[in-house]
């Protein structure tokens, strides 16, 4: 089967036929550094993080683009997000985005989400947008005033397309202040006038200003990926106006098709004070950090309950669905762990090895879902029934080869480390160090006090381990079973 994507900019899936055989070039809108990322931010991130691994499994030679946003991403009052941030902590403008972005990064590493190959400044790209925007100027798509640039939409015939907006409807709720300078209400800012006040400016043909929020990613996608390349990648709710512009400016400037495929993400949605879902943001006040979400639940819990929506679709965020996600994620872990414990004193042989056509059944139906546009929810239900099937060849009677247990280890982590990110690499168990052997020595001197009825003592070995994140089960034949998570 061939992979398929849903293509945004001709509303139907599609057979992914790269520019160039063999490779990915890949570019997604990334986050504006103007305080800590939000779970929102987790579900976009985590989604292209999925998509970005799946590719090169696949065999893709992938250059991954995502940007920082540090400079031109205006407010409705036309005030600069960085610089309001700034006045707010009495910083400097880059100081603040120096704190945001590490903060940024920290976030994507604790979910285990892999950085971008090249992860490109707006505000160390300025000559590019310069030029870009001359460019436009030159062949008639942009017009100066009074020190800003607008892009003429009207000069583009094909303004609209990813939006499916007709220039026409698009008046409404354009600031009065800007309007005046323009042609159309619809136009765009390629360049803004500086007034004295601003901080952050540059100078340029029309006079010292700053760049508008489209024309980086346009500037920096042409720059490290060309004119023309596979897959641009953003949140659903930037299709308009920040996607739709990047087309124009590109094609316009360039002559030539922008982005071949275009995916974009649904929203990370909460419930407002009517119960109504309302996009998670900082804007509406309704959001959680992805480090408060981090102090509460495993970055594999997190990812569990990503996965478990399609990407394309809005996801409801509740606490009640982030234990679901939790509850079907310990199913796995649990799995997981049990395979990996066994390992370890399990004889070698081939014994049990029947389930060596479900673990060949469960890659097939994985790379089915995966191949259907990223279907991260069917591929993660294919792991669910495998799970249920390795519990019941674990918990039953016969032994289980050493060989066996390594094969379905190494199921797990090729489908759902490597790609879904839902299972943990390692665990405590492959740990050589003293940890392993302390929290073995533990459950022996439990294991006496038991027997001695002393459960004072061994209701205390257990409180002090489930403290520090270790659970123990303790089976029908008197042994104890042990889980780190």
């Amino acid at each position: 089967m061939a992979l398929q994507i849903y293509n945004v900019l001709h509303r139907e899936k599609q057979d992914f036929v790269p520019l160039v055989e063999g490779k990915v070039n890949m570019y997604v809108c990334g986050p504006t550094v103007q305080d800590y990322a939000h779970l929102g931010h987790a579900k976009t991130y985590i989604n292209f993080d999925i998509i970005n691994k799946y590719l090169r499994w696949r065999g893709y030679d992938v250059l991954y683009v995502q940007n920082i946003t540090d400079v031109g991403h205006l407010l409705d009052t036309g005030e600069d997000r960085i610089l309001k941030k700034a006045r707010q902590l009495a910083a400097g403008p880059m100081q603040i985005v120096e704190h945001y972005t590490r903060h940024y990064f920290e976030d994507m590493d604790a979910l285990g989400i892999q950085r971008p190959d090249i992860s490109p400044r707006a505000s160390a790209h300025v000559p590019e947008q310069i030029k870009m925007t001359q460019t436009l100027i030159d062949k008639g798509y942009a017009y100066e005033v009074d020190g800003s640039v607008y892009f003429d939409v009207l000069a583009w015939d094909d303004y609209g397309k990813l939006s499916n907006r007709r220039v026409e409807d698009q008046d409404v709720g354009t600031r009065e202040a800007v309007r005046e300078e323009k042609r159309h209400p619809a136009d765009f800012a390629l360049w803004k006038r500086a007034e004295p006040e601003h901080i952050l400016r540059w100078d340029s043909p029309w006079g010292v200003g700053f760049p508008g929020w489209h024309i980086e990613c346009s500037a920096m996608a042409g720059k490290y990926l060309g004119p023309h390349f596979d897959i641009h990648g953003g949140g659903i709710d930037n299709i308009f106006p920040h996607n739709e512009c990047e087309i124009a400016q590109s094609e316009a400037a360039n002559e030539q098709p922008f982005a071949n495929y275009w995916i974009l993400v649904g929203s990370l949605m909460v419930p407002d004070e009517f119960g109504v879902p309302v996009k998670m943001s900082k804007s509406l006040d309704n959001f959680v950090t992805i480090k408060d979400a981090l102090a509460k639940y495993s970055p594999h819990v997190i990812r569990t309950f990503i996965a478990s929506s399609n990407y394309r679709n809005p996801t409801n965020y509740s606490e009640e669905a982030i234990e679901a996600a939790s509850n079907g994620w310990t199913r796995i872990a649990t799995a997981v762990h049990l395979t990996r414990e066994l390992m370890l004193a399990a004889p070698e042989g081939e014994a049990g090895n029947a389930i060596y056509d479900i673990l060949d059944r469960t890659r097939d139906d994985f790379v089915e879902a995966m191949d259907d546009d990223f279907n991260a929810p069917a591929a993660l239900a294919s792991l669910h029934d495998l799970t249920r099937d390795v519990n019941s060849l674990l918990n039953g009677q016969q032994e289980v080869g050493a060989a066996v247990l390594r094969r379905i280890d190494e199921t797990y982590t090729e489908l759902g480390t490597n790609i879904l990110g839902v299972v943990p690499e390692h665990t405590v168990n492959y740990d050589p160090e003293r940890e392993a052997d302390l929290i073995r020595l533990l459950i022996e001197l439990r294991s006496r006090a038991r027997q001695e009825k002393d459960f004072q003592t061994s209701d205390r070995i257990r409180d002090y381990l489930s403290e520090r994140g270790v659970t123990l089960e303790d089976r029908p034949d008197r042994s104890t079973f042990w889980k780190v998570f």
